[in-house]
């Protein structure tokens, strides 16, 4: 099914990558802020999620191809909006907190705004999910100089520059090649906290060791990469700055309350 048009008052597009979460749904798709549209893209749900999201208002985007980063990248093609933010279908992330992410991009503050998830229950983010997360994070900044604690999925950026990026995972390493490009390309990166609440229903992807395992083999994938590996970014995408820098040069981090940011080149 072909995506709904986009009303012209429409300035942000949400991906909602989906894969059974129609008990999540409703809670999910009520706190989109007014005025943008919500895209779900369902990855081939048994649970009738995309006729939920459908009679909810949101716009659904059918892709196939099963992989978390098979649907997130299925969002970007069908958004529109000059601004793309994603976030998880699963109730755990609250898609109302993007705002602020949304006027720090927009004003030109970030290039790129990641929500640093801060559990609200020991069961929100078990052990072996957090170890994964440090241990990647680690990685991340070895490759590319940036110093972020979490690599979460709610997150927000211009489209057209995101596009640029030539995003090719379509796995689990999507959200973290995001990042490595990015950063590759002399990007500012910004997280900012959030609460992680417990997801409903059980997590794909972290849910256990071996979901965890998975996950972790896609991202040292990306991490492997060359930089500029396929990318074809041209700098930050507010600066007009061609070429991208190599990996760690000038970036420095910058700690405001509740935020941290990765700046290139400042």
């Amino acid at each position: 099914m072909a995506p709904t048009p986009l009303p012209s008052s429409v300035s942000v597009d949400v991906v909602l990558p989906c894969l059974d979460e129609a008990g999540a749904l409703p809670w999910v798709l009520e706190r989109i802020p007014p005025g943008w549209r919500a895209l779900v893209v369902d990855n081939g749900s048994s649970d009738g999620s995309a006729e939920t999201a459908r009679a909810l208002g949101a716009t659904v985007v059918h892709e196939p191809r099963r992989g978390f980063g098979a649907a997130c990248h299925a969002g970007l093609l069908a958004a529109e909006a000059d601004i793309v933010c994603f976030c998880d279908c699963d109730a755990s992330l609250d898609p109302a907190l993007l705002a602020p992410f949304v006027e720090t991009v927009r004003g030109g503050g970030s290039d790129l705004v990641l929500g640093r998830r801060h559990p609200q229950t020991a069961r929100a983010w078990p052990a072996h999910a957090r170890a994964g997360n440090l241990a990647l994070s680690r990685m991340l900044r070895a490759r590319t100089g940036v110093r972020l604690r979490d690599l979460g999925p709610l997150r927000a950026a211009r489209r057209e520059a995101l596009l640029a990026l030539g995003l090719t995972d379509r796995r689990s390493g999507y959200p973290l090649q995001m990042v490595v490009r990015a950063a590759d390309a002399g990007w500012r990166i910004e997280e900012r906290d959030v609460p992680y609440r417990p997801r409903t229903g059980k997590s794909k992807v972290t849910g256990t060791w071996r979901g965890t395992w998975h996950a972790v083999r896609d991202m040292r994938a990306v991490l492997n990469e060359p930089p500029g590996g396929g990318s074809t970014g041209s700098g930050s995408p507010g600066s007009g700055s061609p070429g991208s820098r190599p990996p760690g040069s000038g970036r420095k981090l910058t700690d405001r309350p509740g935020t941290r940011a990765a700046e290139a080149g400042k």
